[in-house]
């Protein structure tokens, strides 16, 4: 009888720890998704209120000092980022002068990059900015085949057609049309485009002359906004916005200062927020999501800003939003 009791003990023992394994397995299933769909809804409210702030600040409080307002964005992220590092709480590289040389030519097209963005922010509205930046996609594509032999299947290329029918139709249609908007935009799109492609090449190079061999994402933000500080302080006499600055009353605000403060907050959450969703989820979601997250981001523009639209130039967006979808899901059948 002692066996059987021994073995009916052990028999009960076994499901007491398959069903705590089994729960333990449910949790974790759970937890993990909760993080997704939390790092997935904080990158998405980041990046759109990141867009609108600025929009907010250079149309409504008519404020015509872009360079200012990147320069202080970047400030804003450069102390934030300096002290995380400071108490431990992330880790950064060292600035050091070789790796200064090496970053230097890439920050230059990151300050180009932020700056466009910021002159046809003011001229153009939401929507159609967010159709308009399709076109960088192009750009990417024609550059990844030329410059590292890449080829991209039919899909691929059947999207990029229709962003640019898209980007096209918009702009004709489009009842705010701003022609000064329109080229700051297209400046940005080839900057953009230089920026990720020139990336890549520059990273490797930078991991080399770095002490751990590695180049976070922290140390990333933390080079691009440092080095973009002394760069802005000369475009800053180079454009004339001290004059403007000295004159507009809007420095003395403190409900301006506020938005700008959480715009800079916003530019750095963007970061943050993009490499903890990259991390959860992976690099296929992360552009389809992104993708997808031009949709709301288009309509609330319209309808924040009060934008005079007509319906061609609804379809135009739409169609142009649609293309975006199209290209990520053409872009994550490429990679499989």
């Amino acid at each position: 009888m002692k066996p059987m009791e021994n073995g009916g003990l052990d028999l009960e023992g076994g499901k007491v720890e398959r069903e705590r394994q089994k729960y333990i397995r449910g949790s974790r299933k759970i937890r993990i998704h909760n993080q997704a769909l939390l790092s997935g809804f904080a990158y998405c409210v980041s990046s759109c209120s990141m867009i609108l702030v600025n929009k907010y600040v250079l149309s409504s409080y008519n404020f015509n000092a872009g360079i200012s307002l990147m320069l202080y964005q970047n400030l804003i992220s450069v102390v934030i980022v300096s002290a995380l590092s400071f108490f431990g709480l992330i880790s950064t590289e060292p600035l050091t002068l070789r790796l200064i040389k090496v970053w230097l030519p890439v920050n230059v097209i990151f300050v180009g990059m932020l700056i466009t963005s910021m002159f046809s922010l003011k001229y153009i509205n939401v929507a159609m900015v967010t159709v308009l930046k399709n076109v960088t996609n192009v750009i990417t594509a024609l550059g990844e085949m030329y410059l590292f032999s890449k080829h991209h299947d039919s899909r691929v290329w059947t999207a990029l057609f229709l962003m640019i029918i898209s980007a096209f139709s918009g702009g004709i249609t489009d009842l705010s049309f701003h022609a000064t908007g329109y080229a700051w935009q297209i400046t940005n799109c080839f900057l953009t485009a230089s920026y990720s492609l020139t990336l890549r090449r520059v990273m490797d190079t930078a991991k080399q002359v770095t002490k751990s061999g590695n180049l976070n994402e922290f140390s990333m933000v933390l080079l691009n906004n440092t080095l973009s500080l002394p760069l802005g302080f000369i475009l800053i006499f180079v454009f004339n916005e001290v004059d403007y600055l000295i004159a507009t009353p809007l420095l003395r605000l403190p409900t301006f200062w506020l938005v700008m403060t959480f715009s800079g907050i916003l530019g750095l959450a963007i970061s943050f927020t993009s490499m903890w969703f990259l991390h959860q989820t992976g690099a296929t979601t992360y552009s389809l999501v992104g993708s997808l997250n031009k949709i709301p981001l288009s309509v609330t523009g319209i309808v924040l800003f009060n934008v005079p639209t007509s319906l061609e130039n609804s379809v135009s967006i739409f169609f142009g939003l649609l293309a975006g979808v199209f290209f990520a899901g053409a872009k994550m059948r490429e990679r499989s």
